[in-house]
């Protein structure tokens, strides 16, 4: 009976902690906007920093990763109070579950949250550090060639495992190793409308404010210091 109560206690405590909307609460206290009526409607990190608050991205990516990081500490030491003892790469990666889907999935706004990249990653940097890193370099190389979060998200997900495998033996456990397979398809699904927009040419592309520029005064011909003649 303890273990399911220790294991019952891990889903609760990951999920809730996973379920804290970052992004949301940030814009709303910060800003009086609700985020999820701005660009995508998503409320993670990229959508916060594609509306213009660009200190507001990046605590929400802080704080989502945070979640996620504590999430699965606070599940590997659960695993090891009372008797007997769960196996604590096992409850990591419970933990690790439970509060992906808690960002995906907050019982706080419906059920509709962010994608959880950011905070996959924080559940895998406690997971398997190693592998992680790994996995956000390709997010990193990816990014830099293509300037497209989206694409360097799904790539750098699908890694992960690749990296897990090789890098991290215990992962190869079918308990772990499924739920590491399980956030991954969850993510690459969650990404479905970016997909499409991907393959269309379609999907937002982050570009620098001198490029932005550039473009602007390319697309406006009265920019050049000439007059129209009529």
């Amino acid at each position: 009976m303890t273990v399911w109560v220790r294991s019952l206690a891990i889903v609760a405590s990951a999920y809730l902690l996973g379920s804290i909307p970052s992004g949301y609460l940030l814009v709303r206290f910060v800003r009086k906007q609700d985020i999820r009526s701005l660009g995508s409607g998503n409320i993670g990190a990229t959508n916060v920093l594609r509306s213009g608050a660009k200190g507001l991205g990046a605590a929400t990516f802080l704080f989502d990763l945070l979640k996620g990081v504590i999430a699965v500490m606070v599940g590997a030491r659960m695993a090891t109070v009372g008797f007997p003892p769960l196996q604590v790469h096992s409850a990591e990666a419970l933990a690790a579950l439970c509060a992906v889907l808690g960002h995906m999935f907050p019982i706080w706004l419906g059920l509709r949250g962010g994608k959880g990249v950011a905070t996959a990653f924080g559940v895998f940097a406690v997971l398997a550090p190693g592998p992680a890193l790994g996995a956000l370099a390709v997010f990193v190389v990816v990014f830099a060639l293509g300037r497209f979060v989206s694409l360097a998200s799904i790539l750098g997900a699908a890694a992960f495992p690749l990296f897990a495998w090789f890098g991290a033996p215990f992962t190869r456990t079918l308990i772990v190793f499924s739920v590491i397979l399980f956030v991954v398809a969850l993510i690459v699904i969650k990404h479905a409308q970016n997909i499409k927009r991907l393959m269309n040419g379609t999907e937002y592309r982050f570009v620098s404010t001198k490029k932005k520029a550039a473009v602007a005064a390319s697309s406006n011909p009265s920019s050049n210091g000439t007059k129209d003649i009529a």
